[in-house]
């Protein structure tokens, strides 16, 4: 039976070790229906940013099934700004290595795997920005893809120079 000073104990040290991830200013995560995704379904990301001087990481988090048929995806990416600016980069995330092995954690059915899109980015316009994904691969719909999810990281401390 734990004893009053032990409880004490073990739930400061439950805070402590949950506030030692990640800062996370912004998280979305949006299910593929069916695991078909189709170039007609981008997924789009708004978020807010209220601070020019922070810095941030960005995450992407990818969920596919283990028997996805290909060792990787090709994304656009479109970035809007509150000026109503708008870039856009094709990007190529591996998702397995040369030999077919997977990267990230994988079960039986399902692998996921988070990817480093931006370290120590910062933005020049306060506002709302929106980061579009849309699948890019030569079939339509993509099959195997279940959740991609955008995970926005605050850098305690830091600031732009």
């Amino acid at each position: 039976m734990f004893k009053f000073p032990h409880l004490l104990f073990l739930l400061f040290a439950f805070i402590g070790l949950s506030s030692c991830g990640p800062d996370f200013v912004y998280e979305k995560s949006i299910p593929i229906e069916n695991e078909q995704w189709s170039y007609s379904d981008t997924l789009d990301f708004e978020f807010e940013i209220t601070d020019t001087s922070q810095l941030y990481n960005f995450y992407l988090d990818i969920d596919h099934s283990s028997k996805y048929t290909t060792q990787n995806i090709y994304l656009m990416v479109y970035t809007k700004y509150p000026s109503d600016k708008r870039i856009s980069q094709q990007l190529s995330i591996n998702l397995a290595d040369k030999t077919g092995a997977w990267h990230g954690k994988c079960s039986s059915e399902l692998c996921k795997l988070r990817v480093n899109l931006q370290s120590k980015a910062f933005f020049n316009e306060l506002g709302n920005h929106t980061i579009t994904l849309e699948q890019y691969m030569r079939v339509d719909p993509l099959p195997g893809i279940k959740n991609l999810a955008l995970r926005i990281e605050k850098l305690a401390g830091s600031h732009q120079k």
